[in-house]
């Protein structure tokens, strides 16, 4: 029945100019809100780094703060013990003064009145620090917590995400050698297909190897549901002149990679929620195009996989 559908839609693109204007502007659209939805995913992911940058620059700011703080208390701990035999040696003068004068009697009652509130005074200060202490010790603990909390989740991204680009690379080894290569960079896995596994030169019909590429492709993407699949269609620089219907490379790249997010939505387990299709022309090229190896790698279908990052913003607002 898709099919059938879908032959009629070609049937009436092919049919009218109009039409064709009105597909490729919904598609232009459409490609508007990913870039705008790729910024926020990019800025999202700016966002994640500076906040663990600040918490571990706030980690080691506490770490100074708790070292400070130990140092302080030491001191107040041997002023005190000074204090404390500055007192002894006080009460020692004391009682030999006593069988001696009045007057040295009354002196030495006064230092040890100014002693005792001189050690009475360092002792709170102690209590201080040390309550101070304890408060940037369990403030420490906290923010190491958080920060453990981030880092485990991140790592816990990257490595589905290694995962995901490994399966990718085993399903389709048949394709080494071929035009295809796998990568993951920045939290995402990249799937570059060359055109000449898929396309023939001006045509966004893709051939048979690619269809099967495409389809053991979308066996992978179904078992991870929680991917978001963007498929992007590129062109060398030479103008396009081979349909009268076509407006020229952006309107190309776009029809195949609608053409790849086809072949994908015939498997069921695959979310259409999760597919965009867009067009990128010659504008986006990955070689010079000064020659022909060049232009044949620009002339690609890129499969960008980012992972959901839900988990990570709410952990972000927690923190």
């Amino acid at each position: 029945m898709i099919k059938k559908i879908s032959l009629i839609v070609l049937t009436l693109v092919l049919s009218t100019s109009c039409v064709s204007k009105k597909i490729y502007t919904d598609l232009e659209d459409k490609y508007a809100g990913l870039k705008k939805e790729n910024r926020t995913l990019s800025n999202d992911n700016n966002d994640l780094l500076k906040a663990k940058n600040s918490l571990t620059n706030d980690l080691a700011k506490l770490q100074s703060a708790y070292d400070d703080a130990i140092t302080q208390r030491n001191k107040l701990q041997n002023e005190l013990e000074a204090a404390s035999t500055s007192l002894e040696n006080l009460k020692a003068s004391y009682n030999a003064l006593e069988k001696n004068s009045s007057s040295a009697i009354a002196e030495n009652s006064k230092k040890n009145r100014e002693l005792l509130a001189q050690l009475e005074a360092k002792e709170q200060a102690l209590a201080a620090e040390n309550a101070r202490l304890e408060a940037l010790k369990k403030e420490l603990e906290s923010r190491s917590q958080r920060v453990a909390e981030l880092e485990s989740v991140i790592a816990s991204k990257d490595a589905a995400m290694t995962k995901l680009k490994d399966a990718i690379s085993k399903a389709l080894t048949n394709f080494e050698g071929k035009g295809l290569t796998v990568e993951q960079r920045d939290g995402k896995v990249y799937v570059s297909m060359e055109n000449k596994l898929l396309f023939q030169s001006g045509s966004w019909a893709v051939g048979t190897d690619g269809k099967q590429a495409v389809k053991q492709l979308g066996e992978v993407l179904a078992d991870n549901p929680d991917i978001a699949i963007l498929i992007e269609g590129h062109t060398d620089d030479v103008p396009y002149k081979g349909n009268a219907q076509l407006s020229g490379n952006w309107d190309l790249s776009t029809k195949r990679a609608t053409a790849i997010v086809n072949i994908l939505r015939e498997n069921e387990a695959i979310s259409p929620e999760n597919l965009t299709a867009a067009g990128r022309g010659e504008f986006a090229p990955i070689a010079p195009n000064d020659t022909a190896e060049g232009k044949a790698k620009n002339r690609r279908i890129e499969v960008i996989l980012t992972p959901k990052l839900d988990e990570i913003s709410k952990l972000l607002n927690d923190l």
